[in-house]
C-alpha cells in the first residue's frame, strides 16, 4: 500500500503563510536522525531535507497565505495546504497519515490522524521537515521587506522581538489579522499613539 505522510508548519505564527508537505517514502525507509522537525536544529533539517527530496518516491510542498487564513481560519487553511500538497504528488497514495487530530477527507482516500505522528512515522516526520524548511526559507526571504519584525530569526512566531516590532510599527501585509494576539498588540500600539 502506498502511504503518504502529511504535516504542516506555521500554524501558530502571527505572520506569513501556513505550509504543508506530503511525502511518500520507499518501503522500509530508514534515515538516521529523522524526527519531528521541531526537535531538530536548522542544520539537521537542511541536511535531512536534501536526503528526503533525493530518496522519496514522491514529495510536494504547498502554502496558503495569510489572506486565505484570515478568510477560512488556520485549521481549514492547514487542511487546504495539505490537500494542495497531495494534489501535487505525481505518485498517487492509497492511504494518508496525517499529523494531528483533525483532517478532512481527501478524494475518498482512507486517512489516519495521529497526534505526535511526526515523532512516530517516518513519512510524517519527512513531511514535517519539508514543510518547516520551506516555510523558514520563505520567512527569511521576506525578512528584508520588514526587518523590524526579525522574521529571519523568529520565522513569524510570537517571540518578544516580533511582538515588539508589531507594537512599534503595527501590522505588515503578511500579518494574519484574524489572530487576536497580533491584533491586540496593534490595538495597544494605536492606543498609545
Amino acid at each position: 500500500m502506498i502511504e503518504a505522510g502529511c504535516d504542516e508548519a506555521g500554524r501558530g505564527c502571527l505572520a506569513g503563510p501556513v505550509f504543508a508537505a506530503a511525502v511518500i517514502l520507499p518501503k522500509n525507509f530508514s534515515l538516521e536522525g529523522l524526527n519531528d522537525s521541531k526537535l531538530l536544529t536548522a542544520r539537521q533539517r537542511a541536511d535531512l531535507r536534501k536526503i528526503i527530496e533525493a530518496t522519496a518516491i514522491g514529495w510536494a510542498v504547498s502554502k496558503v497565505d495569510e489572506k486565505v487564513i484570515d478568510e477560512i481560519n488556520i485549521l481549514n487553511a492547514s487542511i487546504l495546504a495539505m490537500h494542495q500538497a497531495l494534489d501535487l504528488l505525481r505518485v498517487k497514495p492509497q492511504l494518508l497519515l496525517i499529523d494531528g487530530n483533525r483532517f478532512r477527507t481527501y478524494h475518498d482516500l482512507p486517512h489516519h490522524t495521529i497526534v505526535h505522528g511526526d515523532a512516530t512515522y517516518c513519512s510524517i516526520a519527512a513531511a514535517s521537515i519539508l514543510a518547516k524548511t520551506y516555510r523558514d526559507d520563505f520567512m527569511v526571504k521576506i525578512h528584508d521587506e520588514f526587518p523590524h519584525y526579525d522574521w529571519k530569526h523568529n520565522k513569524g512566531y510570537p517571540c518578544k522581538n516580533h511582538r515588539s516590532g508589531i507594537a512599534q510599527y503595527g501590522l505588515s501585509p503578511y500579518h494574519r489579522r484574524s489572530f487576536k494576539h497580533a491584533e491586540q498588540i496593534k490595538l495597544q500600539f494605536d492606543a498609545v499613539r
